[in-house]
C-alpha cells in the first residue's frame, strides 16, 4: 500500500482546494494503475469543512498509524513539499519505520509507476 504525501495547509483556501484536486488527480491515476493508494489530503480534507483543523499537529497521529501500515511512502512533489511540516514529517517517520521514499512530480501521473523518480530527500 502506497501512502500519498503532499503538501496542504496554507492561509489561503483556494491553495487548499487546488492542492486537494492534484491530489485526487495523482491518487486516481495510480489507482488506475492497480496501486492500493492511501492520501491523508483526499481523506481529510472534505473533514475539514466539518470543523478539524489543517495543521499537521492535529493530524499527525492519524498518518503516523497510517504510513505505519503503508509499505512506502510517495511525495508529491506539488509546490510548497520543501517547507510543508507535514511531509517534512512524514519524510523522517518514514525513514524511521524503513520505508522507501519515492518523489513523484505532478506531471509524472499518466505514467505512473515506470516513470517514478526513486530518490533521496538529499538528491531532490
Amino acid at each position: 500500500m502506497i501512502y500519498l504525501a503532499s503538501p496542504y495547509s496554507h492561509p489561503c483556501p483556494t491553495v487548499r482546494e487546488q492542492r486537494f484536486h492534484a491530489v485526487c488527480r495523482m491518487a486516481a491515476a495510480m489507482m488506475r494503475q492497480g496501486n492500493v493508494v492511501f492520501a491523508p489530503i483526499v481523506h481529510g480534507h472534505p473533514l475539514v469543512d466539518h470543523g478539524l483543523p489543517t495543521e499537521w499537529p492535529f493530524w499527525e497521529r492519524f498518518d503516523r498509524e497510517h504510513l505505519r501500515r503503508c509499505d512506502e511512502l510517495v511525495v508529491l512533489t506539488l509546490d510548497g513539499w520543501r517547507e510543508s511540516v507535514g511531509v517534512t514529517a512524514e519524510i523522517r517517520i518514514a525513514g524511521e519505520l524503513g520505508k522507501p521514499v519515492r518523489y513523484l512530480g505532478p506531471e509524472d501521473g499518466h505514467s505512473w509507476p515506470t516513470l517514478a523518480r526513486v530518490a533521496k530527500e538529499a538528491e531532490i
